[in-house]
C-alpha cells in the first residue's frame, strides 16, 4: 500500500520514540491515507485515488474534477 497522499503529497515522516528513562529510538509516522472511489462527471467513470484524511476534504471543498486536474497537470496518471 502507498503511503502517500495523492492530493496533498503528504508521505511518511521520522520521528522519536521516547521512553520512561528518555531513551530515544527512531519510528515512522504514517499519514491516515485510504484507497476511495469518486466519480468522475466528465468521462463517466470511477476513479481509485490514495487520499488522505485532509486530501478528502479538499475533494470536497474544491470537487472533484479540479483536484484530478491538478494531478495530472503534475504527470501522475489517474
Amino acid at each position: 500500500m502507498p503511503m502517500v497522499c495523492q492530493v496533498t503529497g503528504r508521505r511518511p515522516q521520522t520521528a522519536k520514540n521516547v521512553s520512561h528513562s528518555h531513551r530515544r529510538t527512531n519510528r515512522w509516522q504514517y499519514p491516515n491515507v485510504h484507497q476511495k472511489r469518486y466519480w468522475l462527471p466528465s468521462e463517466r467513470r470511477w476513479v481509485k485515488l490514495w487520499v488522505s484524511t485532509k486530501g478528502m476534504k479538499t475533494i470536497d471543498k474544491r470537487g472533484i474534477e479540479r483536484v484530478v486536474a491538478d494531478i495530472r497537470a503534475r504527470g501522475e496518471k489517474v
